[in-house]
């Protein structure tokens, strides 16, 4: 992947991580199921660091 791609696919993970924190919001406030909404926050947060981790690499 290209580092113009890479850093494509970290902007949208980190939108996706924020809509699913204020859908995760939303849940709690309610008393929703939240757990879904977590796991799917640990795997973007999994993501955005392995994208990270290769935007460092073209870095170097």
């Amino acid at each position: 992947m290209s580092k113009k791609q890479l850093q494509a696919k970290l902007d949208e993970l980190k939108s996706d991580y924020v809509r699913i924190q204020g859908d995760l919001d939303k849940l709690e406030y309610v008393r929703g199921r939240v757990s879904s909404a977590e796991e799917q926050l640990i795997r973007l947060e999994k993501e955005i660091a392995e994208v990270n981790r290769q935007l460092r690499e073209w870095n170097d």
